[in-house]
């Protein structure tokens, strides 16, 4: 595995072609760009009613189960994207495709998923993507332990359908021209994430256009070992509750 120090130079030669500069010992950015397609379709939109002011979601994963809690006033966009995906069952099956933490990488950096098994249902999806969120004030999060914020490439309105955990303060992410900000936290099952398997690293995302066109079976085949998501829902008394709050 590459240590922190050689992830740093692997960044310095994308800043050569144009991103934006991060710190010295920044690991690589969560990055989630869509591959293009001939024909763009867009994803079902989700109805801005249905979106209580704060939410939670359970994933049931290979480990165990966590629970976070969706703020719609820290990023009313992501908000409403992760409540229509949950919705849709769109994380259902979905594999942990870059687990970067110790003991196989140097380092603790985060934990992302958001491609569906399925390429089918992730073509639908790809090219789905919604505005940036500028949040300021009280409602403007840091990349703590335990935020979770979407994955984005440099351009853009390019938050799609992949999300990420941070394992441990990633403040340098925080930046408002990088478009990371949070949209949740993780309220039960941190350990759970702690558990699941990092040896490969970010290899698996490294592979993202085999992941979208060939979906779980290019990933169960050259990353057997990955953790996976059994299940995304609502914890349904947290969502009605909340409804008098939109």
């Amino acid at each position: 595995m590459l240590s922190r120090r050689q992830y740093s130079g692997m960044l310095a030669t994308v800043l050569l072609l144009g991103c934006t500069q991060p710190q010295a010992s920044d690991p690589p950015l969560p990055m989630g760009a869509p591959l293009p397609k001939a024909a763009k379709e867009e994803a079902p939109a989700a109805d801005a009613g249905d979106v209580p002011a704060k939410f939670q979601v359970k994933f049931e994963t290979t480990k165990g189960d966590f629970v976070i809690e969706v703020h719609r006033d820290w990023s009313p966009n992501g908000a409403k994207r992760i409540h229509e995906l949950v919705k849709a069952g769109f994380y259902d099956d979905c594999r942990f495709f870059r687990v970067i933490r110790k003991p196989w990488e140097e380092n603790d950096f985060m934990v992302q998923w958001g491609i569906h098994g399925d390429p089918k249902v992730m073509d639908k999806w790809r090219d789905a993507n919604i505005k940036d969120d500028q949040p300021t004030g009280e409602n403007r999060q840091s990349n703590q332990r335990g935020f979770v914020t979407f994955a984005r490439s440099p351009a853009p309105n390019s938050r799609s359908t992949q999300i990420f955990v941070n394992y441990t303060d990633n403040s340098f992410l925080d930046p408002a021209q990088r478009g990371f900000n949070p949209f949740g936290k993780v309220l039960s099952g941190m350990e759970v994430l702690d558990k699941l398997n990092g040896e490969y690293g970010g290899a698996p995302s490294d592979e993202q256009p085999s992941i979208q066109r060939k979906g779980n079976a290019f990933l169960d085949k050259a990353f057997p070992k990955l953790d996976s998501i059994k299940k995304a829902t609502f914890v349904k008394s947290v969502a009605k509750s909340e409804e008098g709050e939109k």
